[in-house]
């Protein structure tokens, strides 16, 4: 049987097919992100060229590893492609992200990808979000009030915190405060709700933004998912 870990890999290496010579890319982060990473550095120095930007310190320390050159964000206006994980999705490509702490970094760098490819194994792809919970990060300034103005959009909150050192402190300085809601039953409303609390920096859930997602499959297979807009694209080239 394939284990999970495979299933992430194969994933991110059938992603990688989609990097071209000449594009500009976005290194996501996590564990399915990381073997993406893995495979377009093994392309790079097989002569594949490209132009990359990281979302966290941990993909831009791997990148550089691998062979894989950073461009300045401020160099690139537009890039053509980010490939990314999520801990959770839904058939409508609905996410929640920041698992790995990165959520703020990967939004933006989604924001400005013309195609954001979301790769991740089958244990992710749910029915309903929610039961992974949602992180938002804060600012550590009266981080005690936003809790509590998180905590009364109906979910439980815990601020992430790293073995023995303390709080998690996210790569802009910020905390990550992780929100149970179980199921989260509107993610449009409910993101519209954390965008209105101050104190918050982003939140997890990306809506409207994945265009595609290819989960990595227990038998070896991938199992793929596109957003209503490309799906229209693809039948209107066709």
């Amino acid at each position: 049987m394939t284990s999970e870990v495979n299933m992430k890999k194969i994933a991110a290496e059938h992603a990688a097919k989609y990097v071209q010579d000449g594009m500009k890319i976005g290194l996501g982060t996590g564990s399915t992100a990381y073997y993406a990473i893995l495979k377009i550095g093994e392309m790079v120095r097989s002569g594949l060229s490209i132009q990359a930007v990281a979302t966290s310190d941990a993909s831009e320390k791997l990148a550089m590893e691998q062979g894989i050159s950073l461009t300045p964000i401020h160099q690139i206006d537009r890039l053509d492609l980010t490939i990314d994980g999520a801990d959770e999705l839904d058939d409508q490509l609905r996410l929640i992200k920041g698992g790995g702490g990165a959520l703020l970094r990967e939004k933006i760098t989604a924001y400005h990808s013309e195609r954001l490819v979301i790769v991740a194994d089958e244990a992710k792809a749910v029915a309903q979000l929610g039961a992974f919970p949602l992180p938002v990060e804060i600012v550590p300034f009266a981080y005690e009030w936003t809790i509590r103005s998180l905590a009364q959009l109906g979910c439980s909150v815990q601020l992430r915190r790293k073995p023995d050192e303390g709080l998690y402190v996210t790569d802009n300085g910020n905390y990550i405060a992780d929100c149970r809601f179980q199921e989260i039953s509107r993610p449009e409303e409910l993101s519209s709700r954390l965008g209105t609390v101050p104190g918050v920096v982003e939140h997890g859930l990306f809506i409207g933004m994945a265009d595609q997602a290819i989960i990595g499959c227990r038998d070896g297979t991938v199992r793929l998912l596109h957003s209503a807009s490309m799906q229209a694209k693809n039948t209107f080239d066709s």
